[in-house]
């Protein structure tokens, strides 16, 4: 079952015997992460500990544990901990999916509701509820806004993450967006979802090709790098940066009409404070969450930007 999460804000409307019913219950959810390594990742912590706040007030039987951890050992440590100190629910967004199965079953196996985020276990049966982006969808959207853009043509360059499943559905996705149009891809190489890396790999396709009309990059920390190294090159050829995920940088350069930053596309950290609005929803409103909710890869424009910038998140 996949459905497109919409509405959340319907889910926190109580009846006044609702109301009542989740005044008396006292339940505990831990929210298990990775520790902030890298902007995404901080943007997930971020808004964990903004959304457990929120949904604290809202029901005040709840209790809200967020714990982050550096690797995947220590994710499962914290996993074991939490399990012992007694919980209801478990949101969690392994570190990998092949370490952390196991411990996540574990805690399945105390009866505890389980949730899980963005990173797919191994044994997905595991799972009562699973919250993730669309990352086929950000390749695609991005595609279709070059397509669009780029009607009479014009010769791109590509900065890909990692070689790893997550990189091939978004590549898969963006090579089905530009399909039948002129846009004409130079070269596409890995720059590891690393500010740094790409600023490399852009200042070779520079170096490289004397004419570069636009570049898609899988993340927004890469168009970081991205942005610099075009600035330093005093090049003036390249018209346009298409990246992803919703940094507020980006954002905030897509709201302000930002000639070089036109667009972005959504892959929130925000999912783990959906993940966790929904489970709390679950536990204590009665509303039927199981299942698989992945979130839209939303073209974010100068017209909808202001709905997806957080000024105080670190991403």
């Amino acid at each position: 079952m996949k459905r497109i999460v919409a509405g959340l804000a319907a889910l926190a409307v109580l009846s006044t015997a609702g109301l009542a019913l989740a005044q008396d219950k006292k339940l505990t959810m831990a929210v298990s992460i990775p520790a902030a390594d890298h902007g995404w990742t901080g943007g997930v912590v971020y808004h964990a500990e903004r959304e457990a706040k929120l949904l604290e007030e809202r029901y005040p039987g709840l209790d809200i544990v967020v714990k982050t951890s550096p690797d995947g050992a220590s994710q499962a440590n914290a996993l074991e901990d939490l399990t012992a100190q007694g919980i209801n629910a478990l949101v969690t967004l392994p570190h990998n999916s092949d370490e952390l199965t196991d411990p996540i079953r574990q805690v399945k196996e105390k009866g505890v509701f389980v949730t899980v985020v963005d990173r797919a276990l191994s044994d997905p049966s595991i799972q009562d509820l699973y919250v993730a982006g669309d990352n086929h969808g950000l390749g695609r959207v991005a595609g279709e806004y070059m397509r669009e853009r780029m009607a009479d043509g014009g010769d791109i360059v590509i900065i890909r993450g990692l070689p790893i499943v997550i990189d091939e559905e978004r590549q898969k996705g963006f090579d089905e967006g530009i399909a039948g149009s002129k846009v004409n891809v130079l070269d596409r190489q890995f720059g590891n979802w690393s500010r740094d890396d790409a600023f490399k790999v852009m200042q070779d396709y520079l170096a490289k090709y004397p004419k570069i009309d636009a570049v898609w990059a899988q993340d927004d920390d890469m168009v970081v790098g991205i942005l610099e190294a075009i600035a330093q090159s005093n090049r003036s050829d390249i018209q346009f940066v298409v990246g992803g995920a919703g940094m507020k940088d980006m954002i905030k350069k897509v709201q302000d009409g930002d000639k070089m930053v036109p667009v972005d596309v959504l892959y929130p950290p925000a999912m783990i404070a959906t993940a966790m609005d929904l489970t709390a929803a679950g536990l204590f409103d009665q509303n039927p969450v199981r299942g698989n909710y992945v979130l839209d890869a939303t073209l974010v424009t100068k017209d909808n930007a202001q709905e997806f910038y957080y000024p105080d998140s670190p991403f």
